[in-house]
C-alpha cells in the first residue's frame, strides 16, 4: 500500500498489525444482523400496536372511589417506553432492559390473562415480542463480528498510545441531560404542589352529593358544569371530563367556601405530567448516550487491543469516515462508518514565535472559510484515500479510534468516533448504503457535451410534472393552513401566517413556474420574484441535488432553484438543465450564438401568488 497519496508511516504502525482485507471484511459484513432486524420494524410495529391499543382500549371513567390525580408510575413507564424506542435504534443493551421492564410493568398491572384478550392487545404483545427477539439477533450479530474481526487481527494485542487519550466524550450530552432533566424534576416538583395544596385544604372542606343540572364551556374552552347542592344552593365547578358527569347525575364535591372541587377530578396536572414527559425522554437518552459513550471509550483507553491495518476517507457531503479493506484500493465497498473528530495534541498550539500578523491571520481565516464552504457544497477537492491504523475489534455500535496521515498528509494523527460504529449493511427499503459519489463529474460533462450539437436558438428547461406536483400539493396545504388559522378569528395562531406563508409563497411560485434558459452571453433563472441573467464567465458551478438546482458563482452568492421537484431523477427537467449547463460552461463552442427574447427569459410567479394568497384570506375573513 506504499504507493498511496497518503501512506502511513512505516515506523507508526504497530508490530504485528495485520491487513483486514476484503475477505475478511465480506466475513464481516455477512455476520451482521438480517435485514428484517432493522430498528425501523421494530420501532413501527411498536408505534402502531401502541396506538391502535390506546384508540381501541376502553378508558376508565374518573369516579370518587379511584379519583383522577397524579399517576407517576404511568408516567414512569411512559418515558421508559418512549425511550426505549429510540435505544431500539441507537443502544439495544439498554433497549433490552426496557422492554423486560417496560413488559413486565403491563403483566403486572393488567394481569397476565388480560394480555390476551382483545385483537389491540394480542398486537401489542406480538409487537413487544419481534421487538425483543430483533434485539437478541442484533446482540449476537455484533458478537460475532467483533470475533470475526478479533480472529482478522490475529493474537497480537496493543495498549492505545498514551497521545490517543486525550479525548472527552459526553460531555455535551451530559449538560443537555442535565438541563433537561432539571426541567423534569421542576415539572415534578410543581405538580406535587399542586395536589399537595388540594389534598391540605381538602382535609377541612365539607364533601357533599349535588346533582348536574347543565354543562357548558366557556370563552376560555373551560367546560364547567352547574350543580345543585342538597341545601338548596347551586355551583360552577370545572371539570376536565364533563362526557362523565351527564346532566341529571349525581356527582361528589369537596366544598369550602366559594372553593369548590370534584371529588373524582380533584386538581389538573396534565400540564404539568406533559413536560416532565417531553424533557425526561430526552434527557434520558442524552444521559445514557453520554455514560455509554463515556464507557466505550475509557474501555478503548486502558483495555490491550486488536489493530488493524485499514483505508479510510471522508464523505465528500456527510464529513462522516467510511473505513474500507486494506486491499480495496478503488474504495469501492465501504465496510463502516461513523463521525469522527482529531485528538487534540501538542502539535495543535502554535508558538507564540510563529504567531502571523493580521493579514496573514485574514488570509489564513478566508482560505479555510473557503474550503469549508466548498466542502459543505461539495465543490470542493475530494478527501483523499489515507491508509490507518484502527483500534478495536470493530462492531456495530461501538466507539472506535484509528491512526492515520491528515487531510493533505503534512503529520499523522489520532481521530476517534464521536457517533457509534454503522455498518455499511442493507438498509430496511434500500440496498447497501456508502458514501455518495458525484455522477455530475467532468466526464460526465464530456459525455453530455459529445451528444450536442451547436446551434442557435437558446435552450430552456422549466417546471416538469414532478415539480409542478410538488407547487400544487404546497399550494393545498397553504391554503388549508390559511383556512385553519384564519377561520377562527383573529388569535396568537396568526403569528404561524408571517412564518410559513413566506416559505410557501416562495417554494409554490418556484415550483410552479422555475425556468432556465442558456443563451449566447449567459444564463437567464427565473425564480419566484424576478428572472436574473448570469454571465457564463461568472458561472463556476452547476449541481442538481435532491429538489434544488444550483448555480455557483465566482465571487458571489450562489442562485439556487428549490424546490425543483420532490426526488432526484436521471430525466427530469432540473437533471438535464444540471447536466447540459455543465456541458455548456465546460465547452463554450456549444453555447447558443442568439440572445434570449422577453418571453423566453420566463415570469415571476411570486406576486399572482401573493395576490391570490391575499385575495384567500380576505374570503375566509369575511365568510
Amino acid at each position: 500500500m506504499s504507493d498511496f497519496p497518503l501512506p502511513l508511516p512505516p515506523d507508526r504502525v504497530p508490530e504485528g498489525a495485520r491487513d483486514w482485507r476484503t475477505h475478511d471484511t465480506v466475513q464481516w459484513a455477512a455476520a451482521g444482523p438480517p435485514r428484517w432486524t432493522h430498528p425501523l420494524w421494530s420501532i413501527g410495529a411498536l408505534l402502531l400496536a401502541t396506538v391502535w391499543n390506546i384508540a381501541a382500549a376502553p378508558e376508565e371513567a374518573c369516579t370518587p372511589d379511584r379519583p383522577c390525580g397524579t399517576a407517576w408510575t404511568y408516567v414512569a413507564l411512559s418515558v421508559l417506553a418512549l425511550v426505549t424506542l429510540y435505544w431500539i435504534a441507537r443502544q439495544p443493551r439498554l433497549a433490552l432492559v426496557g422492554l423486560v421492564v417496560t413488559g413486565s410493568a403491563a403483566a403486572w398491572d393488567a394481569g397476565v390473562g388480560e394480555l390476551v384478550t382483545a385483537p389491540w392487545d394480542l398486537a401489542l404483545l406480538a409487537a413487544w415480542a419481534f421487538a425483543l427477539v430483533g434485539l437478541v439477533h442484533r446482540l449476537a450479530a455484533a458478537g460475532r463480528q467483533r470475533a470475526l474481526a478479533e480472529t482478522a487481527a490475529g493474537p497480537d494485542r496493543h495498549a492505545l498510545p498514551p497521545e490517543a487519550r486525550a479525548f472527552s466524550r459526553g460531555r455535551f450530552s451530559f449538560v443537555l441531560a442535565s438541563v433537561l432533566l432539571a426541567v423534569a424534576v421542576l415539572a415534578f416538583w410543581r405538580a406535587e404542589q399542586v395536589a399537595g395544596a388540594y389534598e391540605t385544604r381538602a382535609a377541612t372542606a365539607a364533601r357533599v352529593s349535588a346533582e348536574v343540572t347543565r354543562a357548558e364551556v366557556d370563552d376560555e374552552d373551560v367546560s364547567l358544569l352547574h350543580v345543585a347542592l342538597p341545601d338548596g344552593g347551586t355551583r360552577t365547578v370545572e371539570a376536565l371530563f364533563p362526557e362523565d358527569h351527564p346532566v341529571g347525575s349525581t356527582v361528589e364535591l369537596v366544598v369550602d367556601g366559594e372553593w369548590v372541587r370534584l371529588v373524582a377530578e380533584p386538581y389538573d396536572v396534565f400540564g404539568w405530567e406533559v413536560l416532565l414527559l417531553v424533557t425526561a425522554v430526552p434527557g434520558v437518552g442524552f444521559l445514557a448516550n453520554g455514560t455509554v459513550g463515556q464507557r466505550r471509550h475509557r474501555r478503548l483507553d486502558t483495555d490491550r487491543l486488536p489493530v488493524l491495518r485499514v483505508l479510510v476517507r471522508e464523505g465528500r457531503e456527510d464529513g462522516r469516515t467510511w473505513v474500507y479493506a486494506a486491499d480495496d484500493l478503488a474504495a469501492a465497498r465501504p465496510v463502516l462508518s461513523f463521525n469522527s473528530l482529531y485528538v487534540p495534541g501538542p502539535q495543535d498550539v502554535v508558538p507564540e514565535a510563529e504567531h502571523r500578523g493580521p493579514e496573514e491571520e485574514a488570509a489564513a481565516w478566508e482560505r479555510q472559510r473557503e474550503e469549508i464552504v466548498a466542502a459543505f457544497r461539495g465543490t470542493g477537492p475530494a478527501p483523499e484515500l489515507r491508509e490507518a491504523v484502527l483500534f478495536g475489534a470493530p462492531r456495530t455500535g461501538d466507539e472506535a479510534v484509528f491512526l492515520a496521515p491528515a487531510q493533505g498528509g503534512t503529520d499523522v494523527a489520532f481521530e476517534r468516533s464521536v457517533t457509534p460504529v454503522k455498518p455499511v449493511a442493507p438498509g430496511p427499503l434500500r440496498g447497501r448504503r456508502g458514501p455518495r459519489r458525484s455522477t455530475r463529474s467532468a466526464h460526465r460533462s464530456a459525455d453530455i457535451a459529445r451528444t450536442m450539437t451547436p446551434g442557435a436558438r437558446p435552450l430552456s428547461w422549466s417546471a416538469d410534472r414532478d415539480s409542478r406536483l410538488v407547487g400544487g400539493f404546497l399550494l393545498l396545504v397553504q391554503g388549508g393552513g390559511m383556512w385553519a388559522l384564519l377561520d377562527d378569528g383573529f388569535s396568537w395562531q396568526w403569528l404561524l401566517l408571517l412564518l410559513g406563508v413566506p416559505w410557501l409563497v416562495h417554494s409554490v411560485s418556484t415550483a410552479l413556474n422555475w425556468r432556465v434558459t442558456a443563451d449566447r452571453d449567459g444564463v437567464w433563472v427565473c425564480g419566484p420574484w424576478r428572472a436574473r441573467h448570469l454571465p457564463w464567465d461568472g458561472i463556476a458551478t452547476v449541481r442538481h441535488r435532491g429538489d434544488a438546482l444550483t448555480l455557483g458563482r465566482r465571487g458571489q452568492d450562489d442562485v439556487e432553484l428549490s424546490p425543483v421537484g420532490f426526488r432526484r431523477r436521471e430525466s427530469s427537467s432540473a437533471a438535464r438543465a444540471a447536466d447540459t449547463l455543465r456541458a455548456l460552461v465546460d465547452h463554450p463552442h456549444l453555447r447558443p450564438t442568439e440572445a434570449a427574447g422577453p418571453g423566453e427569459q420566463g415570469m415571476p410567479l411570486g406576486p399572482v401568488v401573493v395576490a391570490t394568497a391575499t385575495a384567500w384570506a380576505l374570503i375566509v375573513l369575511l365568510l
